[in-house]
């Protein structure tokens, strides 16, 4: 393999899907592109508050996805800056996250991408559904999948 995508989310375990899709294309001699895709700002209320970037209610929606961008790519490039690597790739975009992933994996012509797979409520999958199986279920370029659920 030559290319891998590491796709990530604000989850606190996206460094263990970082790390660990890193590890595997440094094995083999592959290039990597993080990729984090952007949602509707009103998707990152509360859920990732606790970063500090910004108050949903406080700022208006256009400010809220200025905010959002800034500190998505910091993210990315904090990820780039612990996985020690200064060719890796780091891509921001927006949309539907799946679609995106699996786009993205064209476009860079991906030979594996990496994702985690979070712990969800029941009922959350099967009203949702979740984005690793969704794109895995769309793809035909090999995953890796990161479990990532938290054992208690």
């Amino acid at each position: 393999m030559k290319q891998i995508l590491i796709a990530l989310d604000y989850n606190p375990t996206a460094r263990k899907v970082a790390e660990s899709g890193f590890e595997m294309a440094k094995a083999m001699g592959a290039h990597v592109t993080l990729l984090h895709v952007l949602v509707a700002p009103e998707m990152y209320a509360g859920v990732y508050g606790d970063m500090g970037v910004w108050q949903i209610n406080a700022i208006d929606q256009v400010e809220a996805f200025k905010n959002i961008e800034t500190a998505s790519q910091s993210f990315l490039e904090k990820a780039k800056k612990h996985l020690g690597a200064k060719s890796i790739d780091t891509l921001l975009k927006e949309g539907d996250i799946a679609q995106i992933i699996l786009q993205t994996a064209t476009e860079t012509k991906s030979e594996c991408i990496v994702m985690g797979s979070h712990s969800s409520k029941w009922l959350e999958n099967i009203l949702l559904g979740s984005v690793t199986e969704d794109v895995l279920r769309k793809t035909d370029i090999p995953m890796f999948i990161v479990p990532t659920k938290k054992m208690d």
